[in-house]
């Protein structure tokens, strides 16, 4: 697996994206402080939808790295929670700027993934990861499922061996406000 992460880190490094398996379903990713790298994940998904791309952290404690002011409920969730979940919380910072919507949320999530958490600890990054289709078109549950044109948009596709136990589902999200005020959203 240390030899895929090596990979996968190297490609990211230089602007790369790639299309890889997270705890829930398989993602297109890259060096969420890139801005170029970000422009390309639009293109080849042909939208703009800020608010369909989320970046994965290796751990609860690098949040308030990338968010002004943390609520510690947010914290709370993070490490109680048996699910994935996905936290939209206001005050993003130190990622690149056409990721964040004109309401300045980030939407961040730990996944509960060996490999993503691997490859987002040697990176020393957030990863950005948004499915792996087209605008519009279905989210994809599995490898077999994601369409030639966005495997071949990729610089690299990480090998299927790692996709692990996948939910097949998106994270559930819930946006937490400054003040602790939250809303599921999904």
């Amino acid at each position: 697996m240390q030899e895929e992460v090596n990979k996968a880190v190297e490609v990211l490094r230089r602007g790369g994206i790639i299309l890889y398996p997270t705890d829930t379903v398989w993602g297109i990713g890259c060096d969420a402080t890139n801005q170029e790298a970000v422009e390309r994940i639009y293109k080849l998904k042909g939208s703009v939808n800020k608010k369909g791309m989320i970046v994965l952290l290796d751990k609860p404690a690098e949040v308030g790295r990338y968010i002004r002011r943390v609520p510690e409920v947010a914290y709370d969730l993070m490490e109680l929670t048996d699910k994935p979940l996905t936290l939209i919380l206001d005050g993003a910072v130190g990622v690149a700027e056409n990721l964040i919507p004109e309401e300045g949320s980030l939407a961040v999530r730990v996944p509960d993934h060996d490999f993503c958490r691997r490859v987002v600890g040697k990176l020393r990054r957030p990863l950005v990861s948004t499915s792996a289709n087209f605008s519009g078109e279905p989210t994809p549950m599995k490898f077999s499922d994601i369409v030639e044109g966005i495997k071949s948009g990729v610089d690299m596709v990480v090998s299927p061996s790692f996709e692990g136990n996948p939910t097949r589902q998106a994270s559930s999200i819930m946006m937490i406000k400054e003040d602790g005020e939250f809303k599921i959203l999904r």
